[in-house]
């Protein structure tokens, strides 16, 4: 069981197709888990660019350059012998969630780890710049998104006596980040909707908790400049970037029983970049 401490256990991961998400849908995986990957975007299916940049920038560029890995991250996974499913979610709409949860529940059984991990980030610009709807919509992904499907796994959770939610923030929800205010305050909202439903779901062995990362080697993190990449490195005690796998490492032992007695914490994976360096 310490070899693979998640074994019979069924997690879903949204915004899995690559970056951080795909990294703990792998990892799960490895530790035992059956992994629903979850993703606005999956391979074969077209979306109208307008559609998808109305969206997010990044995902229109994504699907532009077919980095896409939804369906090929469930062929991953299953190398380790567990089951995987590939599904198209939006977590921005209620019934397509209690839809595809419904999908898993008859393939699969009920959800015991859901990692809320689907994310925007592209909503850059200095205040007088930004537009309500870019805000709105950073919230709604980001912070509504976590709430939604939250909402949509509790019940079984709280049936079964057993749960784990993972809500993937971010070190900026301390710290801010600049021309980034539907970002950040999406993440810091995800901070107390963790402690509340730790809260509320203590008592029926359900444990919520957020992982906040630094800056991580993602494929959009990558497309930063070198001269900016170059900048954040230096900034961190550790000169370097994290790996989306050792975010994933954190959220994988927050899943575990291992780690029943941690609940409303948030966890940053940084290399100590909140801290003063000169």
């Amino acid at each position: 069981m310490q070899n693979l401490p998640l074994k019979g256990k069924i997690a879903l991961v949204t915004g899995a197709s690559r970056g951080i998400g795909r990294a703990i849908a792998i990892a799960l995986g490895q530790a035992g888990a059956d992994v629903i990957v979850t993703d606005l975007l999956i391979e074969n299916e077209e979306i109208p660019h307008h559609d998808l940049e109305n969206y997010s920038a990044l995902s229109a560029y994504f699907a532009e350059k077919k980095q896409i890995n939804t369906l090929a991250t469930c062929e991953f996974i299953r190398k380790s012998g567990v089951r995987s499913m590939g599904l198209k979610m939006d977590v921005t709409k209620e019934d397509d969630i209690v839809s595809r949860i419904d999908d898993v529940s008859k393939s699969f059984g009920h959800i015991d780890i859901l990692v809320n991990n689907a994310a925007v980030m592209d909503g850059l610009g200095l205040l007088e710049k930004q537009t309500t709807r870019t805000f709105e919509r950073d919230l709604k992904v980001n912070l509504t998104g976590a709430f939604l499907c939250s909402r949509a796994v509790w019940p079984t959770m709280k049936a079964t006596g057993w749960g784990r939610i993972i809500n993937i923030s971010s070190f900026t929800a301390d710290s801010g980040a600049f021309a980034q205010p539907g970002y950040c305050a999406s993440k810091a909202g995800m901070l107390g909707l963790t402690k509340t439903l730790a809260l509320e779901g203590a008592r029926y062995g359900i444990t919520v908790n957020a992982v906040l990362p630094g800056f991580i080697a993602t494929e959009a993190v990558n497309l930063y400049s070198e001269d900016m990449k170059e900048r954040i490195c230096n900034r961190n005690p550790m000169k370097r970037m994290g790996t989306p796998e050792e975010v994933a490492a954190t959220a994988v032992f927050l899943a575990s029983h291992q780690a029943g007695y941690i609940n409303g914490a948030s966890i940053p994976v940084t290399g100590g970049m909140e801290l003063l360096v000169f």
